[in-house]
């Protein structure tokens, strides 16, 4: 597809809008602000037609609409992600499921994974937790170089934020 706007982009995912999807979604507990009801599948055949570009991701994620942020974390390239930005989006999730893309198909292959996972199970914000525990999985089944020693310094944060979870649900 080349060099693509977001402008472009953006008008095209609307011509496949889906208000039906919308609905199906919020079942499944998705946030149904600026959601156009895409399937995954449709947003991936998108993504493979316009590639890995830093920029236009990044001019969709600022569009705020729900499917141009799942495109824009499967069209991003990890190699240019910074923290700024990882901190920018992570702040921005209000679903689950652009949390767990972030976490699982984009942060998780930056060079700040490891460290970012801990920082942020220590963080209060709902997705922003979620996405730690998000991108310790990812790690888990992507960084296959890793040794076992990474992984288990993960184990405190997961049994710090367990018992937390069950002391809050049980105050409740």
């Amino acid at each position: 597809m080349g060099s693509t706007s977001a402008g472009v982009i953006l008008k095209r995912l609307r011509s496949v809008a889906n208000p039906r999807n919308v609905e199906g979604m919020a079942r499944f507990g998705i946030s149904s602000r600026n959601t156009l009801g895409i399937s995954v599948n449709g947003l991936r055949r998108i993504a493979k037609e316009i590639g890995r570009d830093h920029r236009l991701a990044q001019e969709l994620w600022e569009s705020g609409v729900h499917e141009a942020r799942i495109l824009a974390v499967l069209i991003d390239d990890s190699h240019l992600v910074t923290e700024q930005q990882m901190e920018r989006w992570v702040k921005d999730i209000d679903s689950w499921d652009i949390c767990d893309g972030c976490s699982y198909h984009l942060f998780d292959k930056t060079p700040f994974a490891y460290r970012k996972a801990m920082e942020w199970s220590r963080r209060k914000e709902e997705f922003v937790k979620r996405a730690a525990f998000a991108m310790m999985a990812g790690l888990a089944v992507h960084d296959r170089q890793a040794r076992d020693a990474k992984f288990l310094k993960f184990l405190p944060s997961i049994q710090r934020e367990s018992t937390e979870s069950m002391v809050t649900s049980v105050a409740s």
